[in-house]
């Protein structure tokens, strides 16, 4: 009776989904009480049915090919495998005609090329099936198998235990082609690609299943790195069509299509296809059905040693062997000579860093170690942040046994650690909990902010994958949450709110808005630049409401710098016609500076087409807040942004800020370099110079708000959406004077080192049994820096931003089974160096200001290579490349820049 019940059940849920569970619908005594839903369902077979006394013979062919996305079969690396394969019905249930026990056996194993090869290019040449499988591998395969079907799915595989995982996994992929309904409808199945969603469509003969690849469940995943702009997106399918013939399979040809591309260049993508081929060609007379009350009690009646092993794929383990030991040992030398500072400018110091990573995500803690003892003092910065990148239990313990973070000495290293844990692709609790040394002993106080600093951005991404109520992320998210309220001490306050602008947490925006009224002007930025980086939904008008009051100084005056800043923020978050006509109406009423600054940020705005200009533009409808006396100020500051460059897959834009005091020395100077692809953003580089308390010097007189400044410059960067530790120039009057007196004009480095970008690691399950691995990775070798120049005989002032770097993004497909290797490479390389400089000349009022942002020439270069090996060692390798020398330009600013420009330029003759 329950029996009947399940049925009805099952039979009374929607008729287009129903679980590979389905009760067993021909039961006699449920019959009457399912009924129509009996009849709709049962009225023919549910799956392919075998008569007894019969032997099916097919033939059998599976294939994959790597390629790029848009290659050709001939073009492509791969291999085929065809074999016979007899199937006999073994047991039927006497109650059930579709609860079948089935025999395979395959024979005639044949492995070769897919493509026409000559004979030096082709690795099966002169090669048996049994040298390249080996005498018990091809025993095994050839060994017979059974199969539980149960109304057209696979209930269970019975094989040896013993057999090699990539043997079971193959005759996994040809029991997958038995698995068919003759009804429509949705389905969830088990089947060597793992649980996965399936769709059937019935008509006249022919049966096509389409499985729902991304909806697979796999014992083995994957990783992917966060950030979108920088990712891997992916497209598959999976169909196969059944031609049934007198309640049997007559033929079935499948077809699966992974397709993997770079989001920021779509053309560095690779495809992997692969095709299964199962025909009848003979149908004769076979052995007698075997008798039994079950399934079981038959498979040990027949054979004892056959098990059931489960339906999915097994985990098959890579033909190299003692790879690892060997690279990390003896090829170290000539990667450290890649590593060198000279040489990380160049394409190949991030390539030697993805290789190097690679190696150590195998490696032992041990090997780690032995690593970064053996590593050239000016190497080991470089070796460091490979290790730290490769995210794994062993390189995370290796580098905390190997880094000693109370001696104040070892803070390069120790940094370029911590950087490397805020880039970090992947990270994890483990992670987070090694950062929290700030309970032990710190020697450096810069460490110990840049470690607060950097927890922000681990919990930031560890909450994006879900693990907001991890328990150490909800100890780290107290810590800096209460952090700023606990303290007195002005660095350690902003240490927190840097760490929380890092962390994006929404129950940050009360504090950010409590900090923006700060006293303190270095909060109050702080603050602000967090607020303008939250997604718009989350600023509610309350927050709206402080940030005018900052602008507008309602309650006390605040810097220039400060009230730029607010009007960022009220600018990009969706600013409503009184806020953007307030803001009108205050130019014209502003410090001369912030007047210049406003206009140009306004028309801006205007000329890139920003979220704001809507509701700009019916705002300047109204003339008296749109007039020539508000909009003919006079000044040098200036807002201005471009496209760098722009593709059918992403957009690169800039923007460069600059705000000056009364006097004409700089206030703030903040260039801004964003992605964007597929409508995601990536705040890719944010280098932010400021100045203040500097009048003294030329003995002008310091702007309301500034008289009581302390003599300071720095400068701050944010990289790939992480807020690094800000760089301070100098501090104090006497700081000043002595760094006047003893400046070389050499730039400080702000931030150096390899990061990784893509960080994509997936495994594809193909229904043949088959296994791919796609790795996608992409370096980047840096190298930040910038500098202050004041000369007080020629009334001039330098600032200069140097950004200079190496990428180089790999694709890595590979079908890795222990017997043959195939794959492929695709990779993009390229070199390039960007420099801002600023020169002011202030020996008069208006005082002349010239821009330069210059992209130097710099090469670009693509590479394709195939592959196929057997353990023997012998190979095949195609390899094609493409470079070019892509010519340097300087980004175009306002004319107006143009113009001041030349006359800088003119009076230096």
């Amino acid at each position: 009776m329950l029996h009947c019940i399940r049925a009805i059940e099952d039979f009374n849920s929607p008729p287009t989904t129903f679980s590979v569970s389905s009760v067993d619908c021909v039961h006699q005594k449920c019959r009457p009480i399912v009924g129509l839903a009996y009849k709709g369902y049962c009225a023919g077979a549910a799956g392919p049915r075998l008569n007894n006394e019969r032997l099916y013979k097919f033939s059998y062919t599976t294939e994959v090919l790597v390629d790029r996305a848009k290659g050709s079969k001939d073009g492509s690396a791969g291999y085929r495998i065809s074999s016979d394969v007899d199937v006999n019905l073994v047991w039927r249930d006497p109650s059930s005609k579709d609860d079948q026990l089935i025999q395979l056996v395959i024979s005639n194993v044949k492995i070769e090329n897919v493509a026409p090869r000559s004979a030096k290019k082709n690795i099966f040449q002169g090669a048996t099936t049994q040298s390249l499988l080996g005498e018990k591998k091809l025993a095994a395969l050839e060994r017979p198998f059974m199969v539980h079907l149960k109304n057209g799915k696979v209930s269970s595989f019975y094989c040896y235990k013993a057999e090699p995982a990539s043997i079971k996994n193959l005759k996994r992929g040809v029991a997958s082609l038995l698995q068919v309904q003759s009804r429509s409808g949705k389905v969830i199945e088990n089947d060597v690609s793992g649980r996965c969603t399936v769709e059937y469509k019935a008509a006249q003969g022919q049966v096509t299943r389409t499985k729902a690849l991304e909806t697979c469940k796999t014992a083995e995943t994957g990783f992917t790195t966060y950030i979108q702009v920088l990712g891997v997106s992916g497209e598959s399918s999976s169909v196969t069509v059944f031609i049934l013939e007198d309640g049997f399979i007559k033929s079935a040809i499948a077809k699966e299509t992974h397709i993997l591309a770079v989001n920021a260049r779509r053309t560095t993508a690779a495809k992997i296809v692969s095709r299964q081929s199962l025909t009848l060609v003979a149908n004769e007379t076979g052995p007698f059905e075997a008798a039994g009350k079950n399934v079981a009690s038959v498979v040990k009646s027949l054979d004892e040693k056959l098990f059931a092993v489960g339906v999915t794929a097994e985990k098959v383990k890579s033909q190299c062997k003692g790879y690892i030991t060997i690279f990390l040992s003896f090829p170290l030398l000539s990667v450290q000579k890649q590593f060198e500072p000279d040489s990380l400018s160049k394409a190949i110091a991030p390539r030697s860093f993805l290789a190097l990573i690679q190696s150590i995500r195998k490696a032992s803690k041990d090997e780690i170690l032995q690593v970064l003892k053996s590593s050239s003092k000016t190497a080991l910065p470089q070796v460091v942040d490979a290790v730290t990148s490769s995210q794994t239990p062993a390189s995370l313990d290796a580098m905390l046994q190997f880094l000693n973070f109370a001696d104040p000495k070892g803070l390069v290293l120790q940094e370029r650690f911590l950087y490397a844990c805020g880039f970090a692709s992947h990270p994890n609790e483990r992670m987070l909990q090694a950062l929290d040394i700030s309970k032990g002993k710190i020697g450096s106080k810069d460490i110990k902010e840049s470690v607060v600093i950097i927890m922000g951005a681990v919990v930031h991404k560890l909450c994006q994958k879900g693990g907001c109520e991890l328990p150490t992320v909800v100890e780290v998210k107290k810590m800096i949450l209460e952090g700023p309220d606990n303290t007195q001490v002005e660095s350690d306050v902003q240490m927190y709110l840097l760490a929380l602008k890092n962390s994006l947490l929404p129950e940050a925006i009360p504090l950010f808005s409590k900090y923006a009224e700060s006293e303190v002007g270095a909060y109050c930025t702080v603050s602000l630049t967090a607020l303008q980086r939250y997604d718009v939904a989350l600023i509610t008008d309350e927050v709206k409401q402080t940030v005018n009051r900052v602008y507008h100084q309602n309650r006390r005056v605040y810097e220039k710098n400060v009230r730029a800043a607010a009007a960022d923020v009220v600018f990009s978050s969706n600013p409503s016609y009184m806020e953007v006509k307030n803001v009108l109406l205050s130019i014209g009423n502003l410090p001369k500076e912030l007047n210049k600054y406003m206009l140009s940020k306004v028309k801006d705005i205007l000329h890139f087409e920003m979220p704001a200009s809507k509701i700009l533009r019916q705002a300047m409808k109204d003339m008296i807040s749109h007039n020539y006396d508000r909009f003919s100020k006079v000044g040098s500051s200036s807002a201005f942004s471009g496209f760098m460059a722009r593709t059918a897959d992403a957009t690169t834009t800039y923007s460069l800020d600059i705000l000056y005091s009364g006097s004409g020395v700089l206030r703030r100077s903040n260039m801004n370099i964003y992605g964007a692809s597929n409508g995601a953003l990536l705040h890719g580089l944010q280098v932010a110079i400021e100045a203040q308390g500097m009048e003294s010097l030329i003995a002008a007189k310091p702007d309301e708000g500034e008289e009581d400044l302390e003599s300071f410059a720095g400068m701050s960067a944010l990289l790939f959406d992480v807020q690094l530790r800000p760089v301070t120039f100098f501090k104090g009057y006497s700081d000043l004077m002595s760094k006047m007196f003893s400046m070389s004009g050499e730039p400080m480095n702000v931030v150096k080192g390899l990061i990784l970008l893509t960080d994509h690691s997936q495994v594809i399950q193909l229904q043949s049994g088959l296994k791919a691995n796609a790795e996608f990775q992409g370096g980047l070798a840096i190298d930040i820096s910038g500098g202050m120049e004041v000369s007080l005989w020629y009334r001039e002032s330098k600032t200069s931003v140097n950004n200079k770097g190496a990428m180089v993004v790999t694709g890595n497909v590979t079908v890795d089974m222990d017997f043959v290797r195939t794959g492929m490479e695709v990779s993009f390389e390229t070199e390039a160096s960007l420099d801002f400089i600023t020169t002011v000349q202030f020996s008069e009022y208006p005082f002349l200001v010239c821009m330069q942002m210059d992209k130097t020439t710099f090469p670009f270069s693509e590479f394709l290579t195939k592959y196929e090996s057997l353990p023997s060692g012998k190979s095949y390798v195609s390899r094609r490349g493409h470079k070019q020398l892509l010519p340097g330009s300087e980004f175009p600013l306002h004319q107006e820049n143009s113009n001041m420009c030349k006359r800088v330029f003119d009076s230096d003759w």
